[in-house]
């Protein structure tokens, strides 16, 4: 809750998001003995009427989850006309003095010497003060960013995209602005969404088939998949680059994992190989992770009493422990000799699955694991060829909880190579003539990797489904706010 103290104009706005800070402000109430005239204005969160002539009031501005209790006399002008009436949701701006509580549950309270109702609510706003299912607040995504998850959940991605462009930038990486229409499919799947401005209805033909020469654009483009394309140009100028924005996938799946728009972080560095990218994969969750546990205390705390009872000790293990580096061979060594018995059964050429990937994290190794070298057939046309013509240097970042939160990769760097590849993938090198050319002109080796933020908060907060770490989810089917 932020405080605006006027003592003075212009006072300052002091933040009651810590522990520490709430004592501090309650010490300095004690001492000072009468109190500071401060503002509040937020949303109410509850109200109880007493008989003794006043009426306690939770309000809530949404900085923290902390609450501030306001108590409103029932000397003030409006009491009886507009404040007995408040209900939950109401928009107030309350005026008083900040004084310590003698009550539980606060350490400081404000005594409220005018309270103006801003935005009344009536009794039909559908979130009260009780446990609400996560399927009933998607359908009320509108209001659920005022439910203590939701609002816990959206501080802490603000605070950890902060930490993302700070990671970066420290690291001198430029931050670079890729397209969201393209004509390029990056992973070469097919499942993307079209973007036209033809007549669905009565599109023109062209040989039988929708003309788009005549389309916005005169050739059929798309949303992205993935800004890694562009950033290798990018990258192949300046040295390091990162990319940091929305993506979509067409891909009808309806699973805890899965989100039909979701946001991308795609770093990409020249003169780099595979293990400089294992590297800086490492750096940045331990660093990610880190910063979490420093600047978002209060809300991982929520989640670590409400939604996952491990999600402060795994973080805090994460950042103790370096990564293991591993072969993708020698993990299906591993899971072949397991004994386990997988509903997906493990064989070299196979992709790994969640369930593989867990037991290597959670069970035999107890720790995160990069693996390496994976078989060429299951992985995306522009991974760079090894030398035993089976594998790619490729790489994912495995961690407990969830398996894969990192794909990446050392990137073809050679023409002719890159040119096979995409025929292996049905793809027509011509289409990606510029994508070839820098393979022509002062080409080097370059490496990077792609991380859905919503699978990095997913993690973080320990949060179920993926649909529920992001103000309005796009799945299929679901696209109504």
């Amino acid at each position: 809750m932020h405080l605006n103290f006027a003592r003075r104009p212009g006072g300052p706005r002091v933040s009651l998001q810590s522990k520490m800070e709430r004592e501090l402000i309650k010490d300095l109430l004690i001492r000072s003995g009468d109190g500071a005239a401060v503002t509040v204005a937020g949303w109410v969160r509850t109200r109880r009427d007493s008989k003794g002539g006043f009426s306690f009031i939770e309000l809530n501005d949404g900085s923290c989850l902390k609450n501030i209790q306001v108590l409103a006399p029932a000397d003030l002008a409006n009491y009886e006309s507009e404040i007995v009436k408040t209900g939950v949701g109401a928009a107030l701006v309350c005026r008083g003095r900040l004084v310590a509580s003698q009550g539980k549950g606060q350490s400081v309270e404000v005594h409220a010497t005018e309270v103006q109702v801003v935005g009344q609510s009536d009794a039909e706003f559908p979130i009260q003060k009780k446990r609400h299912t996560f399927e009933f607040l998607r359908d009320i995504a509108h209001l659920r960013p005022r439910t203590n998850t939701l609002g816990a959940v959206l501080r802490l991605r603000s605070q950890i995209s902060f930490a993302i462009h700070q990671f970066f930038h420290e690291r001198s990486f430029h931050y670079i602005h890729t397209p969201i229409i393209t004509g390029n499919d990056c992973e070469g799947a097919g499942q993307m969404f079209r973007v036209t401005t033809l007549d669905l209805a009565r599109p023109p033909q062209a040989n039988g088939a929708p003309d788009y020469a005549r389309d916005f654009f005169h050739i059929p483009v798309h949303l992205t998949v993935s800004g890694q394309l562009e950033g290798e140009a990018c990258a192949l100028a300046l040295g390091r680059i990162y990319t940091f924005g929305p993506t979509f996938r067409a891909e009808n799946s309806n699973t805890s994992r899965h989100l039909a728009e979701f946001w991308m972080i795609e770093p990409e560095m020249s003169f780099a190989t595979l293990a400089d990218d294992a590297q800086l994969a490492e750096d940045f969750l331990r660093y990610v992770f880190r910063f979490a546990l420093e600047r978002c205390g209060e809300d991982l705390e929520f989640f670590n009493e409400w939604v996952d009872k491990t999600a402060i000790a795994r973080l805090e293990s994460l950042v103790a422990e370096p990564f293991l580096r591993m072969t993708y061979t020698e993990a299906v060594a591993i899971l072949e000799q397991s004994g386990r018995k997988f509903e997906f059964p493990v064989a070299w050429g196979k992709d790994l699955q969640s369930e593989h990937e867990r037991y290597l994290t959670e069970v035999h190794l107890k720790r995160p694991v990069i693996l390496t070298d994976y078989p060429r057939e299951i992985k995306a046309f522009y991974m760079k060829l090894n030398d035993d013509g089976k594998t790619v240097r490729a790489m994912d970042v495995l961690v407990p909880g969830v398996g894969e939160i990192i794909g990446g990769s050392e990137r073809e760097d050679r023409a002719d190579v890159l040119g096979e590849r995409m025929r292996e993938f049905g793809l027509e090198p011509e289409h990606y003539q510029w994508y070839l050319d820098l393979r022509r002109w002062g080409s080097t080796p370059h490496a990077g990797f792609g991380l859905g933020l919503e699978r990095l908060v997913q993690f973080i907060t320990g949060m179920e489904n993926i649909r529920d770490v992001t103000a309005f989810p796009r799945t299929p089917g679901h696209a109504k706010f």
